[in-house]
């Protein structure tokens, strides 16, 4: 049926595949979840920023 050189080729392209499967679940469960949540946080403390630099004043430019 294969070859010895077709089974590690068919090989090699379940284990990239396999690679590229759970890489993609990972960054889709955690990383980009982690990515958006860490940006928002972060625009909502310079925000938070501006509105006190306007209270008191003061202008961040």
């Amino acid at each position: 049926m294969f070859d010895f050189d077709q089974y590690l080729g068919f090989l090699a392209f379940l284990t990239i595949l396999t690679i590229g499967f759970w890489l993609m679940i990972f960054l889709l469960t955690f990383v980009v979840p982690y990515w958006i949540f860490g940006s928002t946080i972060e625009r909502l403390k310079e925000i938070k920023e501006e509105r006190k630099a306007k209270r008191e004043g003061l202008t961040l430019d």
